[in-house]
């Protein structure tokens, strides 16, 4: 079997996952699991008389509840948040989730840390989209070029894989920006750094399968467009082997001009009394009698 049907089914596989993985990520809520002990923050509260404030956040606000946050969507398997504090309705999972809003009113206004976490937060949608569009690019040229076996089409299908993957990879670094803010920065009372000491003890924050399933499908990419590089050069070597016998069957064979082998000269023969040079030999006066 020639190398470039082995890479190229190859590559269309792991293409196909790429893209599976990255739809699953994208769409799903278990990028970050945010695990929070409601009962020792109640029974922390019980014990100091000045908690009242506390306790009534632990009833009204969301982030004081256990929930699974993706990249558009809250969401609450445990208890869930009372409708006064967020608007909540049933994910396709049968799961009650939140929107996470990405176009709110900043009270100081002008470039302040809140403001760039939430430009970063939006570039990150962005680059994915962007990868997305990339990916339904090369799937085009990648179905033009096995259909022609065409090199060229398939070395621009493992450029756009390439752009895809580095697109996806820099949406993963700017989330882990975005991450980085909220933990380190302070862009809002929702947030890791304006938490009231209990919540920061009581909490416990990690990476979800969303987050993996992500990684997967920018690993996936990357090989894909490895392979999909092997498959053109592949087909390049095989179309100059199909080229060069092709012209051994089209060189033309021309016949010899010279026999191969040089025939000896007749012997000329000589008879007696035959003039030398006259086809009719000797006249009269050369017979002697």
């Amino acid at each position: 079997m020639p190398c470039s049907a082995v890479t190229l089914s190859l590559a269309t596989v792991i293409s196909i996952v790429s893209v599976a993985l990255l739809a699953i990520a994208f769409s799903t809520d278990n990028w970050l699991s945010y695990e929070v002990k409601r009962k020792d923050i109640m029974t922390y509260a019980a014990k100091h008389s000045d908690s009242q404030q506390l306790v009534e956040q632990v009833n009204t606000k969301y982030y004081f509840y256990t929930r699974t946050r993706g990249l558009f969507r809250n969401c609450y398997p445990k208890e869930r948040p009372p409708v006064s504090a967020v608007e909540l309705y049933l994910s396709p999972i049968e799961t009650h989730c939140s929107n996470i809003d990405y176009f709110p009113t900043i009270e100081n206004g002008g470039e302040t840390e809140e403001s760039t976490r939430l430009h970063l937060a939006r570039s990150v949608i962005a680059l994915f989209v962007l990868s997305f569009f990339a990916v339904v690019c090369a799937f085009f040229t990648g179905l033009s070029g096995c259909w022609r076996r065409s090199a060229g089409a398939i070395t621009a299908t493992a450029i756009l894989m390439l752009t895809a993957c580095l697109l996806a990879s820099g949406a993963m670094g700017l989330w882990h920006t975005v991450e980085f803010f909220e933990k380190e920065k302070v862009v809002g009372p929702e947030f890791f750094q304006q938490w009231p000491q209990i919540l920061k003890d009581k909490t416990q924050i990690s990476y979800d399968w969303s987050y993996i399933v992500s990684w997967a499908a920018v690993a996936c990419m990357l090989i894909a467009a490895i392979l999909l590089s092997g498959a053109a050069v592949c087909l390049r070597s095989e179309r100059e082997k199909e080229e060069q016998l092709n012209l051994q069957y089209l060189m033309p064979v021309y016949p010899q001009k010279q026999p191969a082998y040089a025939y000896p000269p007749y012997p000329q023969q000589v008879y007696p009394g035959a003039f030398y040079g006259s086809q009719y030999g000797p006249g009269p006066g050369h017979y002697n009698y």
